[in-house]
């Protein structure tokens, strides 16, 4: 055996040893409760303490009760328990509208298609309180976009979105979110960004929001035209959000500054 062929194996070894021992990289996301003050962080853990309660449990009642005398309740069609999991799946694709929706666009889907009531308006209260106990069910669960071909090409829009600079101030969501996580403006920590406690209460709206609001919110502070609570446009974000967020668990309902 020659030395240069001994050298050879020598150093395949040793890279068969190092994949070996070699452990896996750390994740380093993290959610916007790890960022949060610890009396904040309480009032999340303490459901007692927790605002958003309140709106989980009129979703409770909204969902028991049918929204006209005409058709039934939600609780006919689905039992709490086939809930559980439902949140974390979701943006999802809409056969009929050709394209994804979000959880609070599905209950309002549901409810002209199945239930024969009107829509209700996004961020309008009962829509929040609907959303937020079914997605309660999903608390602890991981997101888990889905996995379906037809939600590609949305995807790669959402993330392109995502990377895209607007606005007069010329900023993209990775620019913060990406680039700059951890390091402080105006005083607080910049988040990474995930969408793991919506809806949740923020203490600087003193009510529960939506992601889209949250979102919204970005858009305007950078002096830039906000998209639409169930546009498809919004739809794309919140599904390349969920992927960029996928096996981090769900909190809703979280708590924010």
């Amino acid at each position: 055996m020659s030395r240069g062929h001994f050298q050879t194996m020598a150093l395949a070894m040793l890279l068969v040893v190092a994949g070996a021992n070699a452990q896996p990289a750390k994740d380093a996301r993290r959610s916007g409760f790890d960022d949060m003050r610890p009396a904040t962080q309480a009032m999340q853990r303490d459901d007692s303490q927790n605002p958003a309660m309140l709106w989980v449990a009129e979703g409770e009642a909204l969902f028991q009760r049918a929204p006209r005398a005409q058709s039934q309740a939600c609780m006919a069609c689905h039992a709490a328990a086939s809930l559980r999991g439902v949140a974390a799946r979701y943006p999802a694709f809409d056969t009929v509208l050709g394209r994804p929706v979000s959880l609070s666009h599905r209950i309002n889907l549901c409810r002209q298609r199945h239930q024969q009531a009107d829509p209700l308006a996004p961020d309008s209260q009962p829509l929040l309180a609907l959303e937020s106990w079914v997605a309660h069910q999903s608390r602890g669960a991981p997101i888990a976009p889905p996995a379906d071909p037809r939600l590609v090409p949305f995807r790669a829009r959402g993330e392109k979105l995502f990377q895209t600079r607007i606005g007069q101030l010329n900023l993209s969501c990775a620019q913060c979110h990406d680039a700059r996580a951890g390091q402080r403006l105006g005083g607080s920590t910049i988040p990474q960004g995930h969408p793991t406690g919506y809806p949740l209460y923020r203490l600087e709206w003193q009510a529960v929001g939506s992601l889209p609001r949250r979102l919204r919110g970005c858009m305007t502070g950078v002096r830039a035209e906000p998209l639409a609570a169930h546009s498809v446009e919004m739809a794309e974000l919140e599904l390349y959000l969920a992927t960029r967020a996928m096996g981090l668990p769900l909190e809703t309902p979280g708590v924010r500054p």
